[in-house]
């Protein structure tokens, strides 16, 4: 496995293992939809409350803008709409101090006069669906139900239940009521049925956060155990090459010093050595020089004393 792969999973790595401080976002509606004026409470149910989870939301109008800051009243954990508007219309979610955060939910506010009561959470495999086409007054007269555009049939107290969901149901929903009008669309999620349960109903009557955590909070409590090795392994896997780097680099510099001290003690040797020739040059010329100035005086002399005879 090279670096680049090692670094990938390192990162990724925490971000999946990281559920041992999560939240859970509920609705007090248990709807996703809702009509424009409602009153609407949403809630982090924590399982740590030093975690300081707060809410916060995306819509049309603001961007990343957290409860009690120009919206709802915030407490503690939950925060309040009393009326609520199409403005409200938005993605929220629970955020921590820490940056964690929750399952995010979409909720659609409409000035019309029919909502379809949909779960707010994605619904597990094997599981049945209630869905509910209602008005502000009423919610039992007859309806139609649309997946993805597609008429379902046609209930006649405005009640749909899908028994037994698959992936397959997953999509776009949305109801109509003759007379009345249509409701907003609104998006089914269907998750993989991971281990064997009873079958239960989701409706818009049913607690949003008891079924989906009862049943993944076995696998929850699993990961970190999984994950904790897995990243002290990874880590080394990654340190290591810039140990043996590191070792490598450290045998190349100290070869190369003792080369440079080998060639420089050579060098020096060299030097002296020239040096030292012309010494001897002009020492072995010395005695041509003292013979040639003794041959020379004497071959003086005789001529000297021939003429002092005379």
């Amino acid at each position: 496995m090279d670096q680049t792969s090692l670094q990938t999973l390192l990162l990724v790595l925490p971000l999946l293992c990281d559920t041992t401080n999560q939240a859970r976002l509920s609705v007090s509606s248990n709807s996703s939809q809702l009509f424009k004026g409602q009153s609407v409470s949403l809630s982090c149910e924590e399982d740590d409350s030093s975690a300081g989870w707060t809410l916060w939301r995306n819509t049309s109008r603001d961007n990343r803008i957290e409860c009690g800051t120009n919206w709802g009243k915030s407490n503690g954990s939950s925060c309040f709409i009393k009326y609520i508007s199409s403005q409200d219309s938005g993605v929220y979610w629970c955020e921590s101090r820490d940056g964690s955060t929750s399952n995010s939910i979409t909720i659609t506010v409409t000035g019309g006069a029919v909502i379809l009561q949909s779960p707010v959470l994605p619904v597990m495999e094997g599981h049945d669906v209630s869905l509910r086409c209602a008005m502000k007054n009423s919610s039992k007269l007859p309806a139609d139900f649309y997946k993805d555009g597609s008429l379902i049939r046609t209930e006649p107290t405005g009640h749909m239940t899908i028994h037994h969901v698959t992936k397959s149901d997953e999509g776009l929903y949305k109801c109509h009521i003759s007379s009345h009008g249509e409701s907003p669309p609104s998006w089914i999620y269907i998750t993989e049925k991971t281990s064997t349960t009873p079958t239960s109903t989701y409706s818009s009557s049913t607690s949003t956060s008891s079924a989906p955590s009862s049943h993944l909070q076995p696998v929850l409590l699993s990961i970190p155990l999984i994950c904790a090795p897995v990243l002290l392994v990874l880590l080394l896997l990654l340190v290591r090459p810039h140990i043996q780097r590191k070792l490598k680099a450290d045998e190349v510099n100290t070869e190369e010093d003792i080369t440079h001290d080998v060639t420089y003690m050579g060098v020096q040797i060299l030097h002296h050595e020239r040096q030292q020739q012309p010494m001897r040059r002009s020492r072995e010329s010395e005695p041509e020089v003292i013979y040639s100035s003794l041959k020379s005086t004497f071959n003086c002399q005789p001529s000297h004393l021939h003429s002092s005879e005379q």
